[in-house]
């Protein structure tokens, strides 16, 4: 059984992946389950692989969406497409990291922000 929350996330992926199709980017993977965690969307935008989170919200209380992408969810997300792009033997691939925000509003469609190269990875991790 899913849950409203639950099932108001799957309609913010839906939404992002439609919003991202029409900007030209042609979509590889969704919801995929990787070394004990998931990317949302990983996509190709001409020549760079675009691992996309899907953040979606239904106001803007505690500061909306941009908040929920934490340092730590940013390290998980860097983790897990590292794991990707070693599996897939794209290491030499370019690489960013997109956030798509999908904040509900009192209007009937939910307002989604696109944010390009939302994050990068610290030169600490040493092997992007």
């Amino acid at each position: 059984m899913t849950s409203s929350s639950q099932a108001f996330g799957q309609s913010a992926e839906i939404l992002a992946e439609h919003m991202l199709r029409k900007k030209g980017y042609r979509i590889l993977e969704r919801n995929l389950r990787i070394a004990g965690g998931e990317l949302d969307l990983i996509a190709e935008d001409q020549s760079t692989l675009v691992f996309i989170e899907v953040k979606a919200r239904r106001g803007n209380q505690f500061g909306g969406a941009p908040y929920a992408v934490t340092t730590r969810k940013k390290q998980q997300i860097i983790k897990l497409a590292l794991c990707y792009l070693s599996q897939q033997g794209l290491t030499n691939t370019p690489s960013r990291f997109d956030v798509v925000l999908v904040v509900e509003t009192d209007k009937h469609s939910p307002q989604l922000t696109h944010i390009k190269q939302a994050f990068e990875v610290p030169s600490s991790t040493g092997q992007w």
